[in-house]
């Protein structure tokens, strides 16, 4: 994904090769027109003519080979070794000569870093989900404090936040829809979480997963009065099943908890926004990025958009 203060986006590129080639705009006069340098329109135009549109797209920063990186067969007896004796990366690579923290970066990447992971039993790691896509949805509601103009403290620094900087801006609050087999993720941004907010959140969203072959069959919420208690919220649920979490027990919905905190640490705090318009126009991107491209490991390192009817 380009990041926010990128010169050019995928479009961007198109652009650039569709004046060079098609259009006969000098190499130099394109550069100057979009703010880059003429070695990186060269670069755009070898990548379109080796490879296409698809080509202009970005690529991950990965690199195409890593000699050092651990060897399968390895990683296999490592975590082989995990599930039979439930022991820490210390002891599993004392017995394998290798570094701890290579052997925590291997149970890392498999997703077996925590014990409480694995069934005692089955020695298989422990996934609860639905097995469609639509079979359960859930709702949640993030207060974010929105950004001053001229950005807030993560900008000018803490001791300027403090020395009279606006305060009393109020909230942006991010309803969001987290599918529980796909992890798809569907945010609006509102000015409260009223229950009818909730219903009017709750009717955008059954249109957006049914627009890509999902319909929603029951969702869950915690015990907000937004949701247990709304006419309106209780009236667009229709013949869906409602469940709730119990109390004092957000684990219950962890995929939409665990889906904010990606939301926040990758969108909202990324990087210091001079405004809060700045920041929410950047949300529209992250989401697509997050549903479309952002590999999750819980789905088998794929994107959630790979787990739809309409992409399998």
């Amino acid at each position: 994904m380009s990041h926010a203060k990128a010169k050019l986006t995928p479009a961007g590129r198109l652009l650039l090769v569709q004046r060079v080639l098609e259009q006969g705009w000098p190499v130099a006069h394109v550069a100057a027109m979009a703010g880059v340098s003429r070695p990186t329109v060269y670069k755009w135009l070898t990548r379109y003519r080796d490879e296409g549109i698809s080509g202009l797209r970005d690529r991950s920063s990965r690199p195409a080979r890593c000699p050092h990186r651990t060897s399968s067969e390895l990683e296999a007896q490592l975590l082989e070794l995990r599930r039979e004796k439930r022991r820490g990366p210390h002891w599993l690579a004392g017995r394998l000569g290798m570094a701890p923290s290579t052997a925590h970066a291997v149970l890392l990447r498999h997703g077996l870093s925590r014990l409480s992971r694995l069934d005692r039993s089955s020695r298989r790691i422990i996934r609860y989900e639905r097995d469609r896509p639509g079979e359960l949805v859930h709702l949640d509601v993030k207060k974010l404090g929105r950004v001053p103009e001229g950005g807030g403290w993560r900008v000018h620094g803490r001791e300027v936040g403090r020395s009279g900087r606006k305060r009393g801006l109020g909230y942006d609050f991010l309803h969001v829809a987290i599918d529980d087999h796909s992890r798809f993720a569907f945010v609006e941004v509102h000015p409260d979480e009223k229950g009818e907010t909730c219903a009017r959140f709750l009717a955008h969203a059954t249109e957006f997963f049914g627009s890509h072959g999902v319909p929603i069959e029951s969702v869950m919420t915690d015990n907000a009065k937004n949701y247990v208690l709304s006419r309106l919220f209780k009236a667009e649920l229709r013949d869906r099943t409602h469940l709730v979490t119990r109390p004092y027990r957000p684990q219950t919905n962890g995929k939409a908890e665990r889906f904010n905190r990606t939301m926040i640490d990758e969108w909202a705090y990324a990087e210091a926004y001079d405004t809060n318009t700045e920041r929410l126009d950047a949300l529209t991107e992250w989401l697509v990025d997050y549903n479309w491209a952002r590999c999750h490991s819980a789905i088998g390192n794929k994107p959630p958009a790979s787990r739809l009817p309409s992409t399998t």
